[in-house]
């Protein structure tokens, strides 16, 4: 849950927008959000950034980017590289 104002998709079109384009440079297993929030379609962190709905797309679109199924890496190997990342950055997620 953010602790800040959030814009649902339904409310702001640039959101729905924002959201929909960013959504579709994801692999499927990255449709589901973790801890969503909303309408259900956006996690916490995405939710955050809703009151600047182009700041969400590119944020959110490099991350898909690099998530990428054409790339060498899979899943597994995203998830324990990024776990290591938190560690070294004392990140509580």
């Amino acid at each position: 849950m953010t602790w800040i104002k959030t814009i649902p998709m339904e409310e702001d079109v640039r959101v729905k927008n924002a959201i929909e384009a960013q959504s579709k440079l994801f692999p499927i297993e990255y449709a589901t959000p973790v801890h969503p929030v909303n309408d259900g379609r956006m996690s916490g962190i995405v939710a955050s950034h809703t009151l600047l709905p182009d700041v969400l797309f590119h944020a959110f679109s490099a991350f898909g980017a690099l998530m990428s199924p054409d790339l060498p890496l899979k899943r597994h190997q995203h998830e324990m590289i990024a776990t290591m990342v938190s560690v070294a950055n004392r990140c509580h997620y």
